[in-house]
């Protein structure tokens, strides 16, 4: 329905807000870029936030979407002001290097994790006030890390392990996979969460680790680099992925096989983001540069 240009680089990540109402995208140019869902579906291009030194690969929104952060490989983390496009603290640096951020349901703790080893895992204040820390020896490097819609639980995936956090008790639950996990989704509803592999599969768990195994998507190409799913649809229905052949892969939950498969970027796609309000509103970040927004024909809704 509409490319968005505006990024000089190749774009690594796109999130929509809680509401649905914005999106967020960052790029290797070093910016991270907020737009407006407009009306008609449109978007339009609201702010660029622009004060990082290094690629912007990772952004989260508040769960009550006032706030932004971004981070980065080697890069700190930021925390921005939505409605004014405003920097309003930036946490770690002194070799703190950020992989991964999210947020606690109350809009007032965030959590991140770091790609160094024994660094670990941090929970913060909107004002960079130390809450808790998992680190020490035992902590490998953090790849990606989620909280759970209900902030009982946070997921953590370095390598090939998934570790299950209860954030009151500390308790852990780890559940081991056979190859390198890049990414990671949580369900909107809390129950589930899914994973990227590098061997090409997307595994889709329980969150209350009950399962022997998990269900299995295939389909894509992925052995290279770090790509993101998400889930998307009424009551996250369908799974949806980039891939390094440039397309995105679109499956049913109770289908391995995609059923849909959407070409036009030029280049591997590194993210997708399923519009959490406009059920049939989907976003997709390429290393070609650009931005795609992705809906229903504008012919026949029922066509792809």
């Amino acid at each position: 329905l509409q490319i968005l240009t505006e990024h000089k680089n190749e774009v690594w990540f796109v999130q929509f807000s809680n509401n649905g109402e914005y999106l967020a995208s960052s790029s290797s140019d070093c910016t991270a870029i907020v737009w407006k869902v407009m009306e008609d579906g449109q978007l339009a291009f609201k702010h660029v936030l622009s004060s990082h030194h290094k690629p912007v690969s990772f952004v989260a929104w508040s769960p009550d979407d006032t706030r932004l952060l971004t981070c980065g490989n080697g890069e700190v983390l930021k925390l921005w002001d939505v409605e004014t496009g405003t920097c309003l603290s930036t946490f770690g640096g002194h070799g703190f290097i950020v992989s991964s951020c999210a947020w606690f349901p109350d809009s007032k703790q965030l959590v991140c994790g770091s790609s160094e080893p024994g660094k670990g895992i941090y929970v913060w204040d909107c004002d960079g006030k130390e809450i808790k820390s998992w680190k020490g020896r035992r902590m490998p490097k953090v790849s990606d890390l989620a909280v759970t819609p209900d902030g009982e639980h946070l997921i953590v995936v370095s390598d090939k392990e998934i570790r299950k956090f209860n954030v009151e008790t500390s308790t852990e639950q780890l559940i081991l996979e056979a190859h390198s996990i890049t990414s990671l989704s949580v369900s909107t509803n809390g129950d589930y969460f899914i994973v990227n592999l590098n061997s090409q599969e997307i595994h889709l768990w329980d969150v209350a680790c009950k399962w022997d195994k998990p269900l299995r998507f295939v389909g894509h190409k992925q052995d290279k680099y770090v790509i993101r799913s998400c889930f998307g649809g009424l009551n996250s229905s369908f799974i949806a992925s980039g891939s390094e052949d440039s397309q995105v892969y679109i499956w049913n939950r109770r289908d391995p096989k995609p059923i849909e498969i959407l070409s036009g970027h030029l280049m591997t796609v590194n993210c997708v983001s399923w519009n959490p309000r406009r059920h049939r509103m989907l976003a997709s970040a390429s290393d070609d540069g650009t931005v795609r927004i992705w809906g229903p024909s504008k012919l026949n809704s029922h066509s792809k």
